[in-house]
């Protein structure tokens, strides 16, 4: 099979190449599914789950990506629940071989059936972005009707969806990003706009902080928060917590359950996975390239429906 790998962890994006992979092996209780679209995480070259299993062995070469839709191609010993020729989306394990490949293993768990009527290319935009976004608001900063949230990033994969699921509850929203995102994140449902290069004069206190930039943004948004309420962040364990309140650093875990509901939710079109460039997976190295990441999550096209 065609896969994207990587074989020097010093390399960086320049290392990503198109090779030809061995077909993945179908462990028990595992998927082996057919990807059809793919995502990834800009920053997971960095990780060391990327280059060496749970037993700390190295595994190179190492194929990239952690959310994938597709189909399934083969049932390992002991797998219920889905069936061969069945749609499906979900994430791969962090430690394993991942999604930007033609074929991919997967544990059954990870996976939720993708209703007929969502496209691949929307439905590999969820899993990451959405449990990341569902689990940070709810729970981790338990966010309520009628609170006011600030979403760093909105105009992102997890922000966006964030933004999103926040107003579905009816909380007061306040999306941050570059000027030029301004008209997108109000689009998506936000109250208002702060622009991170400007001054942040004006925010007010919030409930909750939903961040996923880090370093200097983390810290200043500290400040913001009010008693009892919660800053979460996915992007680094932070340093300093809001007076009479919390401070979150958490990694997404599966949930098909969740998953399905999410799926539900793009059915009714109560939620919109913003999906930004589409790339074929010959192109993928220079769409992990950060330079040129477009608004909304970068899909690789990996095989047509």
């Amino acid at each position: 099979m065609r896969a994207i790998t990587v074989r020097d962890r010093d390399a960086g994006v320049g290392g990503l190449t198109l090779t030809d992979m061995p077909h993945p092996h179908a462990a028990e209780n595992d998927v082996i599914v057919r990807v059809h679209a793919a995502g990834f995480t800009p920053g997971e070259l960095d990780w060391p789950a990327t280059w060496t299993d749970r037993a700390g062995h190295d595994r190179t070469p190492t194929i990239p990506g952690h959310e994938l839709s597709g189909v399934v191609a083969e049932l390992g010993y002991g797998t219920t629940g889905l069936s061969v020729g069945q749609r499906v989306f979900g994430m791969t394990d962090w430690a394993r071989n991942g999604s930007l490949a033609e074929f991919t293993a997967v544990e059954a768990r990870n996976l939720a059936p993708l209703p007929a009527d969502i496209d691949h290319t929307v439905a590999a935009a969820l899993p990451i972005s959405g449990l990341t976004a569902w689990q940070g608001l709810f729970d981790h900063a338990h966010l309520t009707t009628g609170q006011r949230v600030l979403v760093h990033g909105a105009a992102g994969g997890v922000g966006s969806i964030a933004v999103q699921l926040a107003r579905e509850v009816g909380a007061h929203v306040i999306g941050t990003g570059r000027a030029a995102a301004r008209d997108a994140v109000l689009g998506l449902g936000a109250q208002s706009f702060v622009d991170l290069g400007a001054d942040w004069e004006g925010v007010g206190e919030v409930d909750v902080v939903f961040d996923v930039i880090g370093g200097d943004i983390l810290a200043r948004s500290t400040a913001l928060v009010g008693p009892g309420g919660t800053v979460v962040t996915i992007a680094e364990p932070p340093t300093v917590r809001p007076k009479d309140g919390r401070a979150v650093f958490f990694v997404v875990e599966p949930d098909r359950a969740r998953l399905a509901d999410l799926a539900e939710r793009v059915r009714a079109g109560r939620l919109t996975p913003v999906v930004g460039a589409v790339r074929p997976l010959a192109e993928t190295g220079d769409a992990f390239d950060r330079r040129h990441h477009a608004a909304g999550k970068t899909i690789i096209k990996v095989a047509d429906e």
